[in-house]
């Protein structure tokens, strides 16, 4: 553009009332309510800003016209839903991160508020919330990330990298119960003999876990997808390297804290998807009308600097396979 064409269209905004462009459309004040992991889980840290700057693309900015209330899913039944109840009553639009039991402390509150989900270890389907992936109707849309199918492709990666190892210990407990039914289906298909131990009661003692899960001897360790399991990935690398045990988790963070490997779903992805239907929902669309989408990206991670602590070779062909090694 020639400077003096730049000049020109300066000085006609310049002179534009200020009337007309008061006019200009702006949003209102938008209020989420947001139900997932404390803000200090590992997985909402990496992927909770993701969701912001995906809701300011749309113009959302917390602190000047949306504002987020938060409810906590680690804690117990009787609390999530009482404050579920709570929040509904001041925010516009509920997204909901996590296992059933978030939508179901929605549901309990209201059938009407447009709700956006993470569908974590559970069929939205198949348990009857939507109609369809393509048409889901009512007032629920979002994502869904099948853990079952998750836990059966981390079964079939550790018998790719570690091909002469037989005995699998599984963490696991109530939240991944289904995750477990479905691992344990994949390893005794591949001839696995199975050690799984289910933690009950948390905060678990991931110490005596340990303990008790060496008395079976375990060659091999998958650990399960749970907002109980996060929070401790520190003391869970530590305890497997004590036992020179590799050892599967679902997401990269707890290979950075020094895990083995990691199969699981892309959490920023995730989380800017929920930002993008959250925010056009805001904008007027119907949840009705949005397509619940699966997840489709996937990351496999692995800590060589582990692999060479407890002492084991990590197949080339995984490694080949492997988004990120950290060396």
């Amino acid at each position: 553009m020639r400077r003096r064409e730049f000049i020109t269209l300066v000085g006609a905004a310049a002179a534009w009332p200020l009337s007309v462009r008061a006019q200009q459309p702006a949003h209102k004040l938008a209020r989420i309510g947001l139900l997932q992991p404390s803000l200090d889980n590992p997985i909402v840290a990496r992927g909770y800003p993701a969701f912001l700057e995906e809701m300011k693309k749309s113009g959302f900015s917390e602190g000047q016209n949306l504002t987020i209330r938060f409810v906590r899913l680690d804690q117990d039944s009787q609390g999530l839903f009482a404050e579920t109840a709570e929040l509904l009553q001041k925010v516009d639009l509920v997204v909901s991160v996590g296992a059933e039991a978030a939508l179901q402390a929605v549901l309990a509150a209201s059938r009407t508020i447009p709700v956006v989900i993470w569908a974590i270890n559970y069929d939205p389907v198949a348990l009857g919330y939507v109609n369809s992936l393509v048409r889901p109707g009512g007032n629920i849309t979002g994502i869904v990330s099948l853990q079952t199918e998750l836990a059966a492709k981390q079964v079939e990666l550790l018998t790719q990298a570690f091909p002469g190892r037989t005995r699998l210990g599984i963490f696991w407990d109530q939240i991944s119960g289904d995750q477990f039914a479905a691992a344990e289906r994949q390893a005794r298909s591949l001839g696995l003999d199975v050690r799984p131990l289910k933690l009950e009661d948390p905060p678990y003692d991931f110490d005596a876990a340990f303990q008790r899960l060496s008395e079976g001897s375990p060659q091999m360790l998958l650990v399960l997808s749970s907002p109980f399991f996060a929070p401790a990935r520190s003391r869970i690398a530590d305890l497997a390297i004590q036992q020179r045990l590799p050892t599967m988790f679902i997401f990269k963070t707890y290979v950075e804290a020094g895990g083995l490997m990691s199969y699981g779903v892309n959490a920023q992805a995730n989380y800017r998807q929920l930002g993008f239907y959250a925010a056009k929902i805001l904008n007027g669309a119907k949840p009705a009308d949005l397509p619940v989408q699966q997840a489709v990206q996937f990351e496999l991670v692995i800590n060589l600097k582990t692999a060479k602590a407890i002492g084991v070779d990590v197949s080339t062909a995984i490694q080949l396979r492997a988004d990120e090694v950290i060396e």
